[in-house]
């Protein structure tokens, strides 16, 4: 086993504990940290893979925006300091159930498939993502713009003050 087998078998293990750790506390701001952890471990699988701009991508899109993701969580659910529900048990296998139903169909149908040999090789370079963002398309990536930025208004406006100043 090489160094960078060890480094993908670790990171692979840190980026699904954080995703479990994502869903299994009832504290949303542990959920929130345990979320950035498994994105931080997907941009690390990113480097892995040579990948630095989807990395660059994942950490700035995705791990930036936890922020008002926490923001929002935080504002729409309940107080800290009340108990937690309990938990029901037959919902909880219910849910484990389906979800290993889930994943047997998406894991066999990733086994099964014949996938097409890749062809030649593009030019995946920081400059040529750019300009292709850029010139052809443009209305996409201004489309993503506009949901950031209501987005941001919309946290904004849910954590203002109720009363004028």
């Amino acid at each position: 086993m090489t160094i960078a087998d060890i480094a993908f078998l670790l990171i692979g293990f840190i980026t699904l504990l954080g995703a479990f750790l994502a869903v299994w506390p009832q504290k949303v701001f542990y959920n929130a940290l345990a979320l950035i952890l498994c994105l931080f471990g997907v941009a690390c699988l990113f480097i892995y893979l040579n990948s630095e701009f989807l990395a660059v991508m994942e950490v700035i899109i995705y791990i930036g925006a936890i922020a008002v993701a926490i923001l929002f969580a935080i504002m729409l659910s309940q107080p800290i300091f009340q108990k937690p529900e309990k938990r029901n048990p037959v919902k909880i296998i219910r849910a484990a159930v389906v979800a290993g139903l889930l994943f047997a169909g998406v894991f066999l149908t990733f086994r099964n498939t014949q996938w097409p040999q890749r062809g030649t090789q593009g030019d995946y370079s920081l400059k040529a993502i750019g300009m292709a963002l850029l010139r052809e398309n443009v209305l996409p990536f201004e489309a993503v713009s506009l949901v950031l930025l209501l987005a941001i208004i919309g946290a904004l406006l849910l954590s203002g003050r109720k009363e004028p100043v």
